[in-house]
């Protein structure tokens, strides 16, 4: 054997050696990115409820939020400006609850529970209850009691439970409307209700600074984050239809209550189907198929995800709390016309004609975030527009909204949606208790025009 041939032995040696742990443990690193995609959802709801305790305030007590987000908002992703959110975490341990809402015909409201896996599993409200308000008994999964006369039972899968409502804000002054339907939701235990106590309005405070839910998941170690899966999964049971990805869990050593106890090369196959799933993900994000018109619309199954865990864990770290498409919808898109990044160094039309404004019951709203898909600062503090704004129609019934960093003018200038020079950005609509020819496709957002 040369000398060159020695030498090339010697350096293709750690990569023969790579390779070959790779081929024997490629059912791991494949089985490591499923796991870490079916629990991420879960996970990250157990983050977002401990980081709510220390920010907000404990479990089972109505947090209302009383204005909008600003630029200077960074807790999530996307936030909008459209409603005001009353929340809650929900511990079924302590239950049951009583929920109620009074009667409501001025704002549009929906309050969504959701469980520990992000699937929407009640949302009473203006869809569904009409104006009359109602009275809600919010019991765990192994509650057995008897409803009490006057309550409509709603079940619980999991013992993590998270309330997000919204209700209808038509701008900042409409904050004192907006405020008392808020003050009118109670959570109480039903022990509570049935002695006729009501400890629950006094508002939470503001405890310490916390880190946002995603950069703690994106820091969180591959074994702490299967070891929360673990112990998650005892209060929070997997869905019947789940018994497959069960038994894919049970291959890596995963199981309800059981923490996997794995080797270093065992730790390293996880990590690396860990990343690999990441990766998948963050690649499909920056491109999107099944495209119209530019637009992407995020899939019916959102919110009630069966075993779309693909669906489920991406809207998970993009949109967390998702409304049920019959509730909400969020057609959103990054490029215009031509397939181009939305850049701030342009101008864009977006045209309605007269008969294809957004088909809803309730209202709609165009928002601009920017490449970190946060509110953009400006002068006007102006981050969305939707027909609850003094927009200006054009004479055949049309609309155009402009979308630019520096003011069109004006006569436009009712209709202008500032974004920031020099920066891309996208663009979310939001459509309230959509009309029918939006959920099932016969209407769709128009293409965004750039016109410089």
């Amino acid at each position: 054997m040369t000398m060159f041939r020695r030498l090339l032995l010697l350096l293709l040696l750690p990569l023969l050696i790579a390779g070959g742990l790779l081929y024997s443990h490629a059912e791991q690193i494949v089985l490591g990115a499923e796991a870490y995609i079916y629990g991420y959802p879960l996970v990250i709801v157990d983050v977002t409820r401990a980081g709510a305790a220390q920010t907000v305030g404990p479990q089972t007590r109505l947090t209302r939020v009383r204005r909008f987000p600003d630029a200077s908002f960074k807790g999530v992703v996307r936030p909008n400006v459209d409603t005001l959110y009353t929340t809650a975490f929900i511990d079924m341990a302590q239950g049951p609850w009583v929920f109620e809402m009074a009667a409501n015909d001025q704002r549009y409201e929906l309050m969504p529970f959701m469980d520990a896996w992000t699937n929407v599993f009640a949302v009473p409200g203006t869809r569904t209850s009409g104006s009359a308000g109602g009275r809600f008994l919010l019991a765990g999964p192994g509650w057995q009691g008897r409803v009490p006369d006057g309550l409509t039972l709603l079940r619980a899968p999991t013992q993590i439970v998270w309330l997000l409502g919204r209700t209808q804000t038509n701008g900042v002054a409409d904050y004192p409307l907006v405020h008392r339907l808020q003050d009118a939701l109670s959570l109480r235990s039903l022990v509570d209700w049935q002695a006729g106590r009501n400890i629950e309005n006094a508002e939470p405070t503001r405890l310490v600074p916390h880190q946002p839910p995603l950069l703690q998941m994106q820091a969180m170690g591959t074994v702490e984050f299967f070891d929360r899966l673990a112990r998650l999964m005892v209060g929070n049971p997997p869905a019947e239809a789940d018994g497959p990805m069960l038994v894919k869990l049970k291959r890596l050593g995963i199981a309800p209550g059981q923490a996997p106890q794995w080797g270093l090369l065992d730790r390293w196959s996880v990590s690396l189907g860990r990343w690999i799933a990441d990766w998948t993900v963050a690649k499909e994000l920056k491109n999107p198929r099944d495209l119209v018109r530019g637009w992407s619309t995020p899939p019916a199954q959102l919110g009630q995800y069966g075993s779309f865990y693909n669906t489920r864990a991406v809207v998970a770290m993009v949109g967390l709390g998702a409304n049920l498409p019959a509730d909400a919808m969020y057609p959103n898109t990054r490029v215009d016309s031509q397939g181009r990044q939305l850049q701030g160094d342009h101008q864009y039309r977006l045209h309605f004609a007269a008969d294809q404004l957004p088909p809803v019951k309730a209202f709609w709203s165009l928002t601009a975030y920017g490449a970190d898909e946060f509110l953009i600062a400006n002068p006007l503090s102006r981050y969305a527009l939707g027909d609850r704004d003094p927009l200006q129609f054009n004479p055949d019934g049309s609309l155009d909204l402009w979308v630019q960093a520096n003011s069109p003018g004006p006569a436009r200038q009712s209709n202008w949606l500032p974004v920031k020079a020099g920066e891309s950005f996208l663009l979310n609509a939001r459509l309230y208790w959509p009309k029918d020819a939006a959920l099932n496709g016969q209407w769709g957002m128009p293409a965004v025009e750039r016109v410089d």
